[in-house]
């Protein structure tokens, strides 16, 4: 995909995906707060975006399906072979049921989205995300979340490796800091994936967000 060309997407083939945005992952209070993961997605404006991003996608009817990291109390199962799923256990984190596990505020699922739970970084391993996206007909995913350099990544590379069109949206994904987000956006998707604006998005399905508008109020290009 070349990033100087006019992103172009069909919405009849097209996914978004929102991934691990809960309250423990970005949220003051949340189980890893002190990473600064919730100071970047402010940064960001990450909710903002992404809920815009979600309201346009639903009028252009894109499936929205949200992928939320699920563990159960204690965390059994969760094989403790690499630092992040040893934090996961340590901090009592992502609990099925609990504040933590939640949504953030503005990012709850809608009726009509889909939601798939994920036990790993990756949110395709092991979940039903690619039954889904295939039944559905998707060749093109965008991919918001958090965090960009970790689960965002392995996501894209697996839907790269898998076949699908990956489009990562810049303003639409955090980490916890901008040293480790431009490193994700400018080095490592440089051969995976496009890197686009959630505006840039929207506009190329054909649906733009109202100025001013951070509710995500929309109009169809062109009427």
């Amino acid at each position: 995909m070349n990033a100087s060309e006019e992103l172009r997407l069909d919405p009849a083939t097209t996914a978004l995906i929102i991934q691990d945005l809960q309250n423990d992952v970005i949220t003051e209070g949340g189980a890893f707060a002190d990473s600064g993961a919730p100071a970047h997605a402010t940064s960001q404006n990450v909710v903002e975006h992404v809920g815009g991003l979600a309201e346009v996608a639903r009028r252009a009817e894109v499936p929205v399906i949200h992928v939320h990291y699920i563990v159960e109390e204690g965390a059994p199962g969760l094989r403790q072979n690499a630092p992040l799923f040893e934090g996961v256990r340590g901090a009592n984190a992502l609990v099925r049921g609990t504040w933590g596990a939640a949504a953030v505020d503005g990012l709850e699922p809608q009726a009509g989205d889909h939601v798939v739970e994920k036990m790993r970084m990756n949110g395709f391993y092991d979940t039903r995300l690619d039954i889904l996206l295939r039944g559905l007909e998707i060749e093109t995913i965008v991919i918001t979340g958090a965090w960009t350099n970790m689960s965002i990544e392995h996501t894209a590379r697996h839907g790269a490796d898998a076949g699908y069109r990956v489009v990562v949206c810049s303003d639409g994904t955090s980490t916890v800091d901008d040293e480790w987000q431009r490193a994700a956006l400018d080095f490592a998707m440089g051969n995976v994936a496009r890197v686009a604006t959630c505006q840039e998005v929207a506009q190329a399905l054909g649906v733009t967000a109202a100025a001013g508008s951070p509710s995500g109020r929309v109009s169809r290009s062109g009427s």
